[in-house]
Order: C-alpha cells, then sequence, then structure tokens
C-alpha cells in the first residue's frame, strides 16, 4: 500500500511541474496543444532540424522559427465550445 501511495504522489510532483505531463481532467484539446507546442518548441531548440525544415520549405531559418513561434499561440486552433446540460 505505501508503494502506491508513494507512485502516486511522485505522479502528483510531476504533473505539478511539467504541465505537460497532464492529469485525469485533462481534455483532448489541451494535451494536443501541449503535444503541438512541445513539436514546435523542440524544433526551434534544435538547430540542424530548423536547418533541415528550412530547406525542405525553402526559406530560411530565421522565417522558419518565426512561424513556429507564431504556430505555438494556437497550435490546434480555438478552444472548443462546451455544451453545458
Amino acid at each position: 500500500m505505501a508503494d502506491k501511495l508513494r507512485t502516486q504522489q511522485q505522479l502528483e510532483s510531476l504533473q505539478n511541474k511539467y504541465i505537460g505531463t497532464g492529469h485525469a481532467d485533462t481534455t483532448k484539446h489541451e494535451w494536443l496543444s501541449n503535444i503541438a507546442r512541445d513539436s514546435y518548441s523542440s524544433y526551434q531548440g534544435h538547430p540542424s532540424l530548423l536547418s533541415y525544415m528550412a530547406i525542405g520549405m525553402g526559406k530560411c531559418e530565421e522565417r522558419v522559427r518565426a512561424e513556429c513561434m507564431e504556430k505555438m499561440v494556437l497550435p490546434v486552433g480555438p478552444k472548443p465550445e462546451v455544451e453545458q446540460g
């Protein structure tokens, strides 16, 4: 029983420390937004990947970096309306 409690406490600690780990109340939209933001952040943080993407898109690296930053605002579109019943 102590192991289960310790595991639960560790999970809660990780969820408080790292937003993207999610929890039981995380919606699909929030989860997808976290994944997309993490991906765009990774693209910007790895110069070789950013260079590869820039070559493939036919744009300069700074333009691709700026586009990634713009996409981080609403990565998967606006939050869907919740029906209240």
